[in-house]
């Protein structure tokens, strides 16, 4: 009897383990513990996963051995992608050691440039002696013949690496979940690059174009033929989701301007780079080194008051700013050398909005000053000025010879002024209550919509060199590279955003770092604690249990 309540014992036991098994096979719950739930999905990742029909191949090159705050990332980045394949199954990757096969880390190195992804040197600290390594701080996600490029590392000026690593882990989920959108996510939406009223070439905006074409349909469009049929101009223009004004020189007819308008009362949607003071930097490099900045009027002033904002014909001087190289000597003895240049501001970010949230500081070039006006529409001042900029009235001449002289500092008191900013909400018309330019069935107010408007159209220009854009943001001289692409493309992508993806940009992480000085200081000490107190431990234990037996012993 006791041996068939063992058997059956044992059988429930055995079913009960199987059927445990086949449960967990099929249904499974991760918990989050982490108090800024890091492995979390966010809901609009969800939708975008949800779409991962076919696999999809991640392959990551952060295997090997790292610094340790390089190695959180590298953690963090394993773990993040355990969730992705938790979520959806159609999700795989690898972890690969570029380095694994013994190659020389140069020729690896090289072969990372040519496609695009830059090797990063890092510093390490090891017990008291620094040295440099090379890391490879890059993904690759693939889909049906379509492969995507991931930055894993996010660079700043100035930052320490466990700021990078930081800033790092927080843009992981938009990292991946953007790479897997461009490759899942057929283009829907189609963008205007505005022409016909002196805007910048091509070849200067030729890296905007390219960073945004994954994402976007992208097409030429000219206001010309509002002379001739204004309202086959505003019906075609219609088609298209989102206009992008990058830097026009040349006025605007009112014809034009009610196009325009009347585009946003449709609900478009529009980037706008103007700047009203002409001046370029070419224009000093000349024999008295010397040119005036002078007021533009685009005949635009109507157009952005009834939206409530207004571009001063004025220029920002900035104490924080990026510099300007100047050559001196000749032939192969020539040297360029960095000065201190005000007219070229690095912009902070005044607050955590998605679009600027964890970007690099964006470079501005002869930027003016923004005044935002009361109305109904949400104003959201994106970029801004340093607390030490001050506002410079035109015509004004403008001379190289300031690099001889001293800025003085207590005559910076403008304070922080805004250089970017988004409007959102139902637009007022700017030709309510008034003529219009041509006949149609005009509207007064718009539906919900939004605009940026940029005070400067120099953010948008790429570098050539050889003929050949350079990448944006990038400068060839110094080797810094600014915000410009990144803080350019969140915008483009939050003002046509459906999906909610670029919310996943103000997710906050907060990761705690070892502190290699004092880690460095106190090594013997936590070595001895970490031998010892096991021993003591173990000791008194053995100590207690042979006090406690003895004593039972004694009793019976």
């Amino acid at each position: 009897m006791k041996k068939r309540s063992t058997y059956k014992f044992i059988l429930i036991l055995a079913t009960s383990l199987v059927l445990v098994n086949f449960i967990s096979s099929k249904y499974h719950q991760r918990f989050d513990l982490t108090q800024d739930k890091r492995y979390t999905l966010s809901p609009a990742a969800k939708n975008i996963l949800d779409n991962v029909k076919s696999p999809v191949i991640i392959d990551v090159f952060l295997k090997g051995s790292f610094p340790p705050e390089f190695r959180r990332l590298q953690n963090e980045t394993q773990q993040f992608l355990e969730e992705l394949t938790a979520y959806n199954s159609n999700i795989h990757f690898n972890l690969i050691d570029p380095l694994a096969e013994g190659d020389n880390a140069n020729t690896i190195a090289e072969e990372f440039y040519k496609l695009g992804m830059t090797p990063a040197r890092v510093s390490v600290m090891e017990n008291g002696k620094a040295s440099e390594t090379l890391i490879f701080p890059w993904a690759m996600a693939s889909f049906n013949e379509q492969s995507v490029k991931i930055p894993l590392l996010k660079n700043k000026l100035g930052a320490t690496d466990e700021e990078r690593v930081n800033n790092s882990v927080q843009q992981l989920e938009y990292a991946f979940i953007n790479a897997i959108n461009q490759l899942v996510t057929p283009r829907k939406k189609k963008v205007a690059i505005m022409r016909g009223n002196g805007e910048l070439p091509d070849s200067q905006i030729a890296d905007f174009i390219k960073t945004i074409r994954p994402y976007y349909f992208v097409a030429p469009f000219t206001l010309d033929s509002t002379d001739v049929n204004p309202q086959k101009t505003l019906e075609d223009l219609k088609e298209f989701d989102l206009v992008v004004e990058a830097k026009p020189t040349e006025a605007y007819t009112e014809k034009e301007k009610f196009v325009l308008d009347q585009y946003i009362m449709n609900g478009g949607k529009a980037l706008w780079l103007q700047e009203n003071v002409a001046m370029e930097t070419d224009s000093l490099f000349n024999p008295t080194g010397s040119a005036f900045a002078l007021p533009r009027d685009l005949n635009l002033s109507d157009f952005f008051f009834s939206y409530g904002i207004r571009i001063n014909p004025v220029l920002i001087n900035d104490i924080y700013s990026a510099p300007i190289i100047l050559a001196s000597g000749n032939g192969s003895d020539t040297q360029f050398s960095p000065y201190p240049w005000f007219y070229s501001p690095l912009t902070t970010s005044p607050n955590t909005h998605p679009i600027i949230n964890n970007i690099e500081a964006v470079k501005f070039e002869w930027a003016n000053q923004i005044d935002t006006l009361k109305n109904s529409l949400k104003k959201t001042i994106l970029l801004s000025s340093s607390p030490k900029s001050k506002i410079e009235g035109t015509p004004r001449e403008i001379s190289l010879n300031i690099l001889n002289t001293p800025p003085d500092i207590a005559s910076y008191t403008s304070g922080e002024q805004p250089l970017a900013v988004l409007l959102e909400g139902k637009f007022k018309s700017v030709y309510k209550n008034r003529i219009k330019p041509f006949g149609t069935a005009a509207k007064d107010d718009s539906k919900s919509t939004k605009m940026i408007v940029i005070s400067d159209g120099d953010i948008i220009k790429n570098q050539v060199s050889r003929g050949e854009p350079q990448e944006l943001g990038f400068d060839r001289y110094t080797g810094n590279t600014y915000g410009n692409k990144e803080f350019l493309l969140n915008a483009v992508n939050y003002l046509l955003d459906d999906s909610g993806l670029i919310s996943i940009r103000s997710k906050e992480v907060s990761i705690a770092f070892l502190d290699t000085e004092k880690a460095s200081e106190e090594r013997i000490k936590w070595q001895l604690i970490n031998l010892l107190f096991p021993l003591v431990l173990l000791s008194l234990g053995a100590i207690l249990f042979s006090y406690f037996r003895k004593k039972r012993y004694l009793k019976k």
